[in-house]
């Protein structure tokens, strides 16, 4: 069953929560960057038979699964956003496209690649637009999926309710220094989970050669 997003709203619901409700996961998961090379390589494997002539990156966390995929697969890429957010703030309650798909995909073999399927709405999103846009066969694949978001990609590379910490997202620049990401810290708070710095990625930043 294909479900339609968004198809009687006119406008975009806004909200204005800083990140989504993280108080529902079970523990926590740290994905280190050997697992997130493992999972794509393991997701390319799977792909390879259905051999797919374009990938669809959905940004931003599923651009780095998606560009990995398409090296292994030497395949090529196109990047699209269909997201909730605006600017790392969580500003819809229902996806909206920023980025289409391009016409390419019109009778090709498409792979969508995203970061999680939760709800599922994003997926389903992409894939009906992408369909709709005359694609031969349209897949989808993730790193991870809830137990309530399995049914919707056709590959997944672990099932976890757990808090799963990206090796990319962990850490921003706040106050001109490289932190925790804020969304990371509410997390955690929701959860009661003490806050952590061996969970942070152990890297020092470079001297630039340039600046």
């Amino acid at each position: 069953m294909m479900l339609v997003v968004n198809a009687t709203s006119t406008a975009p619901k806004i909200m204005t929560q800083e990140s989504y409700d993280y108080a529902n996961r079970d523990g926590l998961w740290p994905i280190s960057w050997n697992d997130f090379h493992g999972l794509c390589q393991a997701l390319a494997l799977a792909a390879a038979e259905f051999a797919p002539e374009i990938i669809i990156a959905i940004g931003r966390g599923g651009f780095y699964p998606g560009t990995l995929i398409a090296h292994l697969l030497r395949t090529e890429i196109y990047p699209v956003r269909f997201t909730r957010r605006v600017n790392d703030v969580v500003l819809h309650e229902e996806p909206q496209w920023l980025l289409e798909p391009p016409a390419l995909v019109n009778g090709k073999r498409i792979l969508i690649v995203d970061e999680i399927s939760s709800s599922g709405q994003t997926l389903l999103g992409a894939r009906q637009k992408i369909e709709e846009m005359g694609a031969a066969v349209v897949k989808t694949a993730v790193l991870y999926a809830h137990t309530w978001g399995v049914d919707v990609p056709d590959y997944i590379g672990l099932i976890s309710d757990a808090l799963l910490l990206n090796p990319w997202d962990r850490e921003a620049v706040v106050d001109g220094r490289i932190q925790f990401h804020p969304e990371y810290i509410s997390a955690f708070a929701q959860q009661e989970i003490p806050l952590d710095d061996s969970l942070r990625i152990p890297a020092t930043p470079f001297t630039l050669a340039k600046s």
